[in-house]
Order: structure tokens, then C-alpha cells, then sequence
């Protein structure tokens, strides 16, 4: 860190764009908006836990300040330099302002930020002066960084396969094999990167990783997820092995440059609709002090914030500042440090007016969506929010994808063993037509999960009845009753063979109708090895073994781990012999050959009580026959085979989930003849065959 410049030399007017600190030779421009504010300061430290500024910088409302913008040049101030913001105003929340001249501000375009030892956040909240540090803002210097020719990858959605990542949880467990100055961290990502490949992962979507608030939750507990976020620039320090912000900023880039080399694509887990201040009682660390009505949704009282997201508060994203902000991150984000999309958390509120109405065409999407500069950046909307707007298969735009939450529901039901849930089935896998199919989008429109962090873990969802959240600290009542889980017959960890084996089938149902179906698929950390949370299945305050990726479950469950590289592999295979679909999901199903067939052949069963189908489809280019029998019931099935009009087919079984493995998957070319007119499938149990059609044999 630079300690402040003696004397402060070349103090100037400065400019109000770019807004945030720019360094330029000689010095650092600052600006800053702030509406309503009546007198601003620029404060300078020396040191991250100095509670008072080496050096107060006041603004003249004249000289700098342009519009609403307040600025300043500093000349002697470099990259490294200490700083923060100081706004006087009203504090008249019955007209919305909060500004409270004893509370130093981060910038709200920061691009790093410290944290002294002794942070608190509670001693931010209410109009009592703070008697410890404040966080502070860091100049940085974002040219300089060696990026060796590195760029986003843009790879298509038809040849990705997403996984979920916990920055912090992927290498935190003792047993990861990652020194321990680096477990946890951006550079124990990289040592993992061969893992991630070798799985054929071609997209990691990181939880959030904007700095977050670890002590927005339950006392004594730890915000571990991170949906608090403090700023929309800086990445979290706490994942950074070293702990100098700027040293973070270039570790944050390593990552992505390393994975980039290995062919994986980062996506980010964005967090822009709501902060880490909370409500009216939450602390003051920057936006509410330095212009609270422009930055926040607040009830017609003007004293009580709109609470869309669940957390307290909600930014007003169509606000003109506010979007600009949004976008100025996500530009950042892209052309600085070369993510290659985002994940838009509760991203219906950004759909949402400054009086928490719902907007047809929303500002905020539309710049996003209509920028040149995210032209092929992939954006992923979670297309619902906390006050129930659901907007799954209406989200506005026609490059936005979307998490499917019936996807996840359906599958889950049906391998369940739930009934009225059979022709909601046939629709998920293939791309869910009922809810994209009056848009004549892509088929890679849906993104396709059973599970993500915020649930049941795949082990769970078949190990558990009931949500076991004790050690959240709430008496079990928080995290959602309705999981759409079976135990397979005893609560929690079990030795017995025969519930183990059953649970084991029903994983890999789940992970193969995620993988094979007809749109993105996306698996959550660690359930390619049944990891398990054991029970928890709102694990937001676990930040330890609860949460972490155990990486002794890989030898544990290595039949598991096996079968999603093979799945995997078989996807992307198809990617790489154009079977990859390179038109709507419309015209894909218009042009498809399928039938649907029960036990007997062209004898589907779509009634209430049924739990088992089975269908044919011929590949895109007519070389193969594919069948797929899928039985939920608790007794074994009798399926017909196709057997073709001229020439029988010789069928191949790729895969039957009944079987231990390796005879449970195979790659192609291993994968066994199988003579029969029929194929018996075993209770709770998914069988793909195929075969090559003689007119195209290879």
C-alpha cells in the first residue's frame, strides 16, 4: 500500500468521467456521484486500519463539481493509495436520505478494497460514529497486467457444460492436496484446473466473488455463499492468497487466464439487486451514505426499504445512475478481467421500476442485452425473485438463458416416483417446448439442473426425507420444506448395501437426464462424487466441512465420478460431429424423428399414475438411433425394441443404471451388442441404447 504523498502536489479541478479513480501520470483523477449530497470530502490513508484520514481533501461545490458529480485531481497519488469518501447531507429518511457525515465510504466503482483487522460491521449500522476502521477503498492500475494474449472463449451454449463452483469450498477441505496458504483460494482453483477438465467441465459459474459482507448472517455465523455483495467491482479479497488487494486483482486474473488455457470458461454469480447495508437498521458503508434514494427501491414512506430480494433491501436498477453502474461493472468485468458471462442472481428485479413495479422492457436488461461490447458474452438469468415475480420462459430478450426451475422440479419428481408428472417429464428432456417454444429460441435456452447451491446436494436429494439446517442456528426453520427428495428408505448415512446401491442408481438418473437432455446442462460442485451436506440444504452460514468438497468422496465414489466424465465425454462427442444443434428449438423438434413408446412399443403411457417411458430418436444426421427407457416405478419393466422395417437394428446399450460399474456407461465404441426383441429395466433405473443405421454405417 502507498502511504499518502508528502506534500499532496498538483491538486486540480479534475474531471467527473471516468467515475471511480483513474490513474494518470502525475497523479489520480477521482469522481463520485452524489445527487443530493451538500459537501463532499476525498479522505487519504496510510494504513488499512487507521481510523482517521492522513489527509482530508475537501471539494468545492464550484470547482469540482460538475452536474452531480463531485471530482478532483491528485497529483503525487499512485496505485496502492488508501482512500475513501466523506458526503454531508440531510438525514431526513422521510424523504429518503440517510447521509451521515461520521461514515467513510467506499467508492462505489472501486476496483480493490481492504478490510482492517478490527472490522466490524456493526459498528456501521445506525448514526453512532464508528470508533474502528472503516473499509477502504484502493487505487489500481489495471493496464499493466500481462495477459499474454489471453481472450474470452465464446464457446456455443450447444457445446458447454456448466459447473457450479464455490471459489472457497473447491479447495478449502484438508484432503484437496492444496498447500495451505493457498487452499480455498483463486491460485487452489488453478491447481485444480486438470480435475476440472479431465471431467469435461467446459464452463465453471462461480458463486459470487464481487468483495461480500462475511458477517451479513446470523451471529456467529459466516456468510459463506456471498450474496451480500459491498462492492460490483473488487473481488473478494478472502479468496485471494495474498491478502494486498492489487496482488488480488492479478491472482483473480491468473485464474482466469489459466483456466481460459484449459479451455474452460468463468462465468460469474452477479449479485445486483440488492447490498450488503440492509435495511434501515444495517450498517452504512457506501451507497446509503452517498445518495440512499438514488441507489435503493424504498416503500412510499421513504424510511422503509421495498425488500424484493429477501435480504433487506433492493437496488433500483432501472434508476439512470444505477444502470450505468450495472453496466460499467459488467463491461469491467469483461474487458478487464475476461470472464466470459454472468449469472444474474434474482434477476426478475432488475425488471422491476423504482416504485418496485414490473417493466415490460426493462432499461437495464435492454442495455445488457443490446451492448456491442457483450456481443457472445453469455448471460444466464435465475428469472425469478423473492416477492414471487417468476418470469421462467418470459424473460425479456433473445440472448438471455435462463435457469429452469421446472427442469429441476420435474426430473426431481419424477425419479422421485411422484405422480402427474409424466408428460411435464417428456417435455424437460426435450428442451422444455411448453415453455420456450413461442419464443423460437435456441434449444439451448434452458439451462438444466437437479440441484445447485441452494438445496439438497444430489447425495441428499436421494439420502433424505426432511431438511436437517440445526446448525444454521434457526431451530430447522429456515431453508425450503418442499425438496422433492426420497431417502430410499432410512434418514441420513446408512451402511446398508442395498439402500447404497439404490441410492447410487438414482444419482446417476439424475445426473444422466441433466446431462442427455435437450438444452445446458449445469452440475452442481462435488455431485459427480456425492458430496453431502448432510441434510442441510440451506448451508449459506457453513463456511466449513459442511459446505467444503471433500476429495476423499472421489475414491469413495469413484463409479460416480466415472460416470459423469463418460457422460460428459458422449456430449461433447456429439458437439464435436456436428451434432451439436445449430438451429431453434422449434425447428429441431419439427425435423426430429421420435416416437414415445411405453413397455410396448408406440404405446405411450401419459396417464396420472405412470412412471415410465421410453423413446427413439434418429441423430441429426440420420446415422443413429438412439433409445431411451426410463423406469421410475419399484419393480422391474419389460420394454419392446424397435427392431426397423427392412434390416434389424443391432442395438448397442451405452448405458443401463441398474448396472455396477464399468458395465454401467460406456464410451461408444466399448459399448456391448445387445440381441434381444425386448430389455427388461430394472426398478428406479434409466437404459439408453443405440444403434447405427445401416444406410450410414460406420
Amino acid at each position: 500500500m502507498q502511504n499518502v504523498a508528502t506534500p499532496i502536489t498538483n491538486l486540480v479541478a479534475g474531471l467527473a468521467a471516468p467515475i471511480g479513480a483513474t490513474v494518470y501520470e502525475g497523479g489520480v483523477n477521482f469522481s463520485l456521484y452524489s445527487k443530493n449530497g451538500l459537501a463532499v470530502e476525498l479522505l487519504l490513508f496510510n494504513d488499512k486500519d487507521d481510523i482517521q484520514p492522513a489527509i482530508t481533501i475537501p471539494l468545492d461545490n464550484r470547482r469540482n463539481k460538475t452536474y452531480h458529480y463531485w471530482h478532483v485531481f491528485v497529483g503525487n497519488v499512485k496505485p496502492g493509495q488508501l482512500y475513501a469518501w466523506r458526503v454531508q447531507g440531510p438525514f431526513d429518511p422521510c424523504n429518503g436520505h440517510r447521509f451521515d457525515a461520521s461514515k467513510m465510504l467506499l467508492d462505489p466503482y472501486s476496483k480493490a478494497i481492504c478490510l482492517p483487522d478490527a472490522w466490524n460491521r456493526n459498528a456501521f449500522s445506525g448514526k453512532d460514529t464508528p470508533t474502528i476502521p472503516c473499509m477502504k477503498s484502493v487505487v489500481a492500475e489495471m493496464a499493466t497486467y500481462n495477459w499474454e494474449g489471453d481472450q474470452p472463449l465464446r464457446r456455443p451454449f450447444g457445446k458447454t457444460i456448466i459447473y457450479e463452483l464455490h471459489v472457497g469450498g473447491f479447495t478449502k477441505h484438508p484432503s484437496s492436496g492444496v498447500a495451505d496458504n493457498k487452499r480455498g483460494t483463486y491460485a487452489g482453483l488453478i491447481e485444480k484446473i486438470p480435475y476440472l477438465a479431465d471431467l469435461g467441465i467446459t464452463a465453471v459459474e462461480l458463486l459470487p466473488v464481487f468483495q461480500f459482507d462475511v458477517q451479513d448472517c446470523p451471529e456467529g455465523k459466516v456468510n459463506y455463499w456471498g450474496y451480500s455483495p459491498i462492492s460490483f467491482f473488487a473481488p473478494h479479497l478472502a479468496y485471494s492468497s495474498n491478502k494486498d488487494p492489487l496482488k488480488a486483482l492479478d491472482e483473480f486474473r491468473d485464474m482466469v487466464k489459466a483456466l481460459h488455457r484449459a479451455g474452460i470458461e468463468v462465468i460469474l454469480d452477479v449479485v445486483f439487486n440488492h447490498t450488503s447495508e440492509g435495511n434501515q437498521d444495517g450498517p452504512t458503508y457506501c451507497f446509503r451514505g452517498i445518495d440512499n434514494s438514488i441507489y435503493y427501491i424504498l416503500e412510499q414512506d421513504k424510511q422503509h426499504y421495498s425488500n424484493f430480494s429477501g435480504t433487506g433491501n433492493t437496488l433500483n436498477a432501472n434508476q439512470p445512475i444505477v444502470r450505468r453502474m450495472i453496466l460499467d461493472s459488467i463491461h469491467y468485468w469483461v474487458q478487464q478481467m475476461h470472464v466470459d458471462g454472468f449469472r444474474f442472481d434474482l434477476a426478475s428485479i432488475l425488471s422491476r421500476d423504482e416504485n418496485g413495479k414490473p417493466l415490460e422492457n426493462a432499461p437495464v436488461l435492454w442495455d445488457i442485452e443490446s451492448d456491442p461490447h457483450l456481443a457472445g458474452v453469455k448471460l444466464i438469468a435465475e428469472a425469478w425473485d423473492a416477492a414471487g415475480l417468476y418470469q421462467v420462459g418470459t424473460f425479456v430478450g433473445d440472448s438471455w438463458k435462463e435457469w429452469n426451475g421446472r427442469f429441476r422440479d420435474d426430473v426431481r419428481s419424477f425419479i422421485k416416483g411422484d405422480n402427474n408428472v409424466i408428460s411435464r417429464l417428456a417435455s424437460r428432456l426435450l428442451g422444455s417446448p411448453d415453455i420456450y417454444g413461442h419464443e423460437d429460441r435456441e434449444p439451448e435456452q434452458s439451462i438444466n439442473f437437479v440441484t445447485c447451491h441452494d438445496g439438497f446436494t444430489i447425495n441428499d436429494l436421494v439420502s433424505y426425507n426432511y431438511k436437517h439446517n440445526e446448525a444454521n442456528g434457526e431451530d430447522n426453520r429456515d431453508g425450503g420444506n418442499d425438496n422433492l427428495s426420497w431417502n430410499c428408505g432410512v434418514e441420513g448415512d446408512t451402511d446398508d448395501p442395498e439402500i447404497e446401491a439404490l441410492r447410487n442408481r438414482r444419482v446417476k438418473n439424475l445426473l444422466a437426464l441433466t446431462i442427455v437432455s435437450i438444452g445446458t446442462p449445469m452440475l452442481l460442485m462435488g455431485d459427480e462424487v456425492r458430496r453431502t451436506q448432510h441434510g442441510n440444504n440451506n448451508a449459506y452460514c457453513q463456511d466449513n466441512e459442511i459446505s467444503w468438497f471433500d476429495w476423499s468422496y472421489l475414491q469413495k465414489h469413484a463409479d460416480v465420478h466415472r460416470f459423469v466424465k463418460l457422460l460428459n465425454r458422449i456430449r461433447l462427442q456429439r458437439d464435436a460431429s456436428n451434432e451439436a444443434y445449430s438451429t431453434t428449438l422449434n425447428e429441431l423438434l419439427r425435423n426430429a424423428v421420435l416416437h414415445w413408446h411405453g413397455t410396448k412399443l408406440n404405446a405411450p403411457d401419459w396417464g396420472h399414475t405412470s412412471r415410465s417411458i421410453a423413446v427413439s430418436i434418429q441423430s441429426l444426421s440420420g446415422n443413429m438411433l438412439i433409445h431411451y427407457m426410463i423406469n421410475a416405478y419399484s419393480e422391474d419393466l419389460e420394454f419392446e425394441l424397435p427392431r426397423g422395417e427392412q434390416q434389424l437394428y443391432k442395438w448397442q446399450r451405452w448405458m443401463d443404471t441398474s448396472l455396477p460399474a464399468p458395465n454401467d456407461i460406456q464410451l461408444w465404441p466399448d459399448a456391448p451388442f445387445y440381441e434381444k426383441d425386448t430389455y427388461r429395466v430394472k426398478a428406479f433405473s434409466i437404459v439408453f441404447l443405440f444403434a447405427h443405421l445401416h444406410h450410414h454405417a460406420t
